[in-house]
């Protein structure tokens, strides 16, 4: 069977498992199985596929049919343009994140500082920014060891070396530390809600995922805490849900921080919150 027989059989049966995205799944899956990028499957569509890359790349087609995220049966997802290596002890890097990169450099002009990743899973966005600002100092934790040596991994593979990983349960390992900038893309999905039943969301840590009755929880506790962390003038940068930047402006302001605002995603949904510490 050649290549773009066997992509269109396998597209067929993703879309009629539910994906939303079924060829480019397909591709990105054969492409992985037989090393190649998906221009090489384009312009070679007529070849015959090896036999047990055939069979590798059927049980991938399998997996992804059952709802197995791409990124962790492939071990990789792009994010700011940098290849980071996922596992199943992490969160997914989503593109809507990279929103969060973008407000942390706005909040980093100058050409050095410090800047911390609140539970930084995969290193996306500590990695993201060290790569942009090289003469900063970036730290990112986590409380998972797997997730800290995974980040730590993709910081070697990728020659960042402006940064480094610490295991910390939130703050628990800083010890009179300061930062001009803390960034976080927390747990804020409430309990129960049905999402968590939907899609990728289904096989990743529900740890990375739930915050509480309303989401909020470990919002709270992140905007009380990183006062005790940011110098004068520093800032708090944090993700959250679609429909709670109202209530993170609340619990920012109530907090004592000024210059609240928030960002929008991709998709025009106020995505991203921040604000400062008082000079």
């Amino acid at each position: 069977m050649d290549i773009d027989r066997l992509l269109g059989r396998a597209a067929a049966r993703l879309s009629e498992s539910g994906s939303t995205s079924p060829r480019l799944d397909a591709e990105v899956l054969l492409g992985h199985v037989l090393g190649v990028d998906r221009a090489w499957l384009y312009a070679w569509g007529d070849r015959a596929a090896p036999v047990y890359e055939r069979a590798r790349f059927e049980a991938l087609v399998a997996a992804r049919a059952e709802g197995h995220p791409v990124a962790y049966l492939i071990g990789e997802r792009e994010f700011w343009g940098l290849a980071l290596a996922t596992s199943p002890h992490t969160l997914i890097p989503r593109p809507d994140t990279e929103k969060l990169v973008e407000v942390a450099l706005e909040l980093a002009p100058a050409a050095k500082g410090r800047l911390l990743d609140m539970g930084t899973g995969t290193g996306a966005i500590a990695l993201a920014f060290a790569s942009e600002r090289p003469g900063w100092e970036v730290i990112g934790i986590d409380r998972i060891e797997a997730a800290v040596a995974l980040a730590t991994t993709n910081a070697e593979r990728l020659g960042i070396a402006n940064v480094r990983f610490l295991v910390s349960d939130w703050f628990s390992a800083l010890t009179a530390e300061c930062f001009d900038v803390i960034v976080a893309n927390p747990p804020y999905i409430a309990e129960g809600d049905p999402h968590l039943m939907l899609g990728d969301v289904r096989f990743e840590p529900i740890s990375a995922l739930v915050a509480g009755k309303d989401g909020l929880d470990d919002l709270r506790c992140l905007i009380g805490s990183a006062l005790s962390y940011l110098r004068p003038g520093g800032g708090l940068a944090m993700e959250h849900g679609h429909d709670q930047a109202e209530q993170v402006r609340q619990l920012l302001r109530a907090a004592g921080y000024l210059d609240v605002a928030s960002h929008s995603d991709l998709s025009g949904q106020q995505r991203v919150t921040l604000g400062r510490m008082t000079d």
